[in-house]
Formats: C-alpha cells, structure tokens, sequence
C-alpha cells in the first residue's frame, strides 16, 4: 500500500515545482522596465512621455509613444508591452524614449 501512494506524491510533488517554474518564468517575462535601468537611462525611456526633459532630447514630439512605435511589440490598446530595445522586459503605451520610430 505505501508503494501505491508513493507515485502519488511523486506527481503531486512534481506538478508543484513545475507550477512554480512556470510562475516564476511568466513573472520574469512581465517585468516592468525601470526608469532607472542603465539601458533606461541611456535610452531617455520615460514611462509618461509628458515628462520627457524637451531640452535634453529637443526631437521629443507629445504624440510620440510607445504604442505608436515602430519597436512596440503588443496591440495599440495594450497598458505595458514589449519592446526591441527593451529584450524581455515591458514598457509602458505611454512612454517615450529616443529610439522612438515612426511606424510604416
């Protein structure tokens, strides 16, 4: 009888750590760009593109964002998104950063 349950906690084992592996891979791939990363900062990236500094980066229009990039990688409705410049990390629709690329 213990032979038989045996392969019961096996799985049940076994399907937690996958479970956690699995969470803990979706919660890496929804992490959120900081502003203050060294590719951030070396970018301009802002998560609100009304609080670009316009003298330090004077090729800032208001109607540049992110969700009207060229690099966005998720639907124009999407809050956050990927990015080219950004590898796997997400940015905000709102943002702004000097890498900004007309679409089409």
């Amino acid at each position: 009888m213990f032979q038989a349950k045996q392969p019961r906690r096996v799985f049940l084992l076994r399907a937690a750590a996958v479970s956690s592996v699995v969470a803990a891979g979706s919660a890496q791939a929804q992490a959120k760009v900081d502003e203050a990363d060294e590719t951030a900062v070396g970018l301009g990236y802002k998560h609100d593109t009304t609080k670009v500094d316009t003298r330090k980066y004077p090729q800032h229009k208001p109607d540049q964002k992110c969700n009207n990039c060229g690099f966005w990688q998720g639907s124009a409705s999407d809050a956050w998104a990927g990015c080219a410049m950004f590898g796997r990390k997400q940015i905000a629709a709102n943002g702004w950063c000097v890498a900004w690329k007309k679409i089409g």
